[in-house]
């Protein structure tokens, strides 16, 4: 193995390669990419960076740190798409050298640099890092929280080196950047996978009182400075809308987001491909440790695996990134495995089969895409009652069939590993399977993202950005967006009728306003006298009302 720093400096200077070219390639996606950025924005534009707000008014759904990273990555580059998503491929960069330390620590370099390829090599993990969205942010600081918290229980053991205490207060400072990131979540996980860590002890103490003591000072301290700022600021209005919104969240499906109770088994076996089979070979056939601590530092991760995955499973919404923290130990698991594999020279096993089943799946529909795209009258039949899907289909789309390479190459990224696993040339393999795999995303993302914007929201986002510099009001009717404020670029609200949309159609306004729905509520838009339509694109329309 190189050294340790050399090791350190290979692997940021890859993360930056793979996640910082292209971040402002394509408009920023609705809902969160958008929500996130016009809250920056706004902080940018009003020069309150206290309170989260959307549309000029109060937003009780996230605390402002991840805001804050990006009003600040704005203040440098300017507000647009480049500069929402840089703190998260900021993030990548430190992620991937958190898990070689944390790993190197735990078994060894090798461990520790074979979690981090793991982790970049995968589908999900490696895209979270390239998108404006708070997840990579959140999931780092709990993850760093449980892991300072299992160094605490672990200094509590004999010999005691009287570290405990200080490893506690790093678990709240960083449990506490958490719930200052997104919530309370970032509490509510690792607090229930410490109780069920205690109960599958026995119940023995985990750490001491003192220690509770030091953690709990370092979580208020971090959460308390902002929410007592606030509230001496504002008042109580702001938090107790956080607080009930929160419930909200946990306890109601949010519209469009349900699924089956099975949902987030789904998203991981396949959007964690290709560490996912690993780390269920793993979870199936465990690797056995002759090491006490590392035995029971893969306890906590299997209990924060579950924990995650029966949560969000039972939780009624269901989201992609829900389940993302899960990302930590799935792939802390798949290390495990990947470690044997290495050093013992070992076959696969059957997970050999199940990647190349899953892959195999997942090269042929990037491979077949590009090739329905350029023949879209095969699909439309698929759409048949979804008007609107069916009008995205009209978009100008230009497909050429070299989009193609992006599922071609993780084709042959797939045979080659088996190639060369069937030669006995395991390491090889396994690098090329990962490494591969992150070469197949990145091109991926080159191929296919932009086009996929132009089917998806491309026509409303370009309507939106023709208005900018326009003295005129902007609603979007009977579908949410947060696209209007951003790309607008909506100035500071002055007059609260702006707020009011039966004004905005039917009473006295001083400027035009423009309506835009989705082809699905066109007749009921149609409808109000005081709109005039004066064009549609791609399941979108647009309506004026002049003063």
């Amino acid at each position: 193995m190189p050294s340790k720093g050399r090791v350190h400096l290979i692997i940021i200077a890859a993360a930056l390669v793979l996640f910082v070219p292209g971040l402002g390639a394509v408009h920023l996606f609705d809902w969160d990419e958008i929500n996130f950025a016009e809250i920056a924005r706004e902080m940018i534009v009003t020069g309150n960076w206290a309170q989260p707000r959307i549309d000029y008014l109060p937003f009780h759904e996230k605390p402002p740190l991840f805001i804050w990273l990006q009003a600040i990555s704005m203040s440098l580059f300017g507000i647009g798409e480049f500069a929402a998503r840089l703190p998260n491929a900021l993030c990548g960069a430190l992620t991937l050298v958190v898990l070689l330390r944390i790993g190197s620590r735990l078994h060894g370099n090798l461990f520790g640099v074979l979690w981090a390829l793991a982790y970049v090599g995968s589908i999900l993990p490696h895209l979270y890092f390239r998108s404006g969205i708070i997840d990579p942010w959140f999931n780092l600081f709990i993850f760093l929280g449980v892991d300072a918290l299992f160094s605490a229980v672990r200094e509590e053991r004999p010999p005691a080196t009287g570290k405990a205490q200080r490893f506690a207060a790093l678990s709240g400072l960083f449990l506490g950047l958490a719930v200052m990131t997104k919530g309370p979540v970032g509490i509510l996980v690792p607090g229930i996978t410490a109780v069920v860590f205690w109960i599958r002890s026995r119940f023995t103490p985990l750490v001491t009182l003192q220690s509770i003591g030091y953690g709990a000072v370092a979580f208020l301290s971090t959460v308390g400075l902002w929410a007592i700022v606030d509230l001496i600021r504002n008042g109580p209005e702001f938090m107790a809308g956080f607080f009930w919104r929160q419930v909200a969240m946990l306890t109601t499906e949010d519209a469009g987001h349900g699924g089956f109770f099975g949902y987030h088994f789904v998203v991981l076996l396949l959007g964690c491909f290709p560490a996912s089979p690993f780390a269920l070979q793993e979870l199936l056939r465990p690797t056995k440790s002759e090491e006490p601590l590392q035995n029971a530092h893969r306890r906590w991760m299997v209990i924060l695996f579950w924990v995650v995955l029966v949560l969000f499973s039972v939780v009624k919404t269901k989201i992609v990134h829900y389940s993302s923290l899960c990302y930590f130990p799935l792939t802390y698991l798949a290390a495990l495995q990947l470690e044997r594999i290495w050093r013992k020279k070992e076959a696969f096993g059957w997970s050999r089969f199940l990647v190349g089943g899953i892959g195999t799946v997942i090269a042929l529909v990037f491979i077949s895409v590009p090739f329905l795209g350029m023949r879209i009258e095969l699909i439309k039949p698929l759409f048949a009652k979804d008007a609107f899907g069916m009008a995205n289909l009209d978009a100008e789309v230009h497909w050429t069939g070299a989009e193609a390479l992006a599922g071609a190459l993780l084709l042959a990224v797939l045979i080659t590993a088996h190639v060369l696993h069937g030669r006995s040339r395991i390491r090889q393999s396994l690098v090329l399977l990962f490494a591969g795999t992150a070469l197949f995303i990145t091109t991926t993302l080159y191929f296919f993202i932009d086009r996929i914007e132009g089917y998806s929201q491309r026509a409303a986002i370009e309507f939106f950005e023709a208005r900018q510099g326009e003295d005129c009001y902007v609603i979007t009717k009977n579908y949410k967006s947060y696209a209007h404020l951003f790309y607008t670029r909506k100035s500071p609200v002055t007059d609260p009728r702006a707020h009011d949309e039966e004004w905005l159609l039917n009473g006295e306004i001083d400027r035009p306003v423009y309506v835009v729905c989705k082809i699905t509520s066109v007749a009921e838009v149609s409808a109000i006298p005081t709109l005039r339509e004066i064009g549609r694109k791609n399941g979108f329309v647009f309506f004026q009302r002049m003063p």
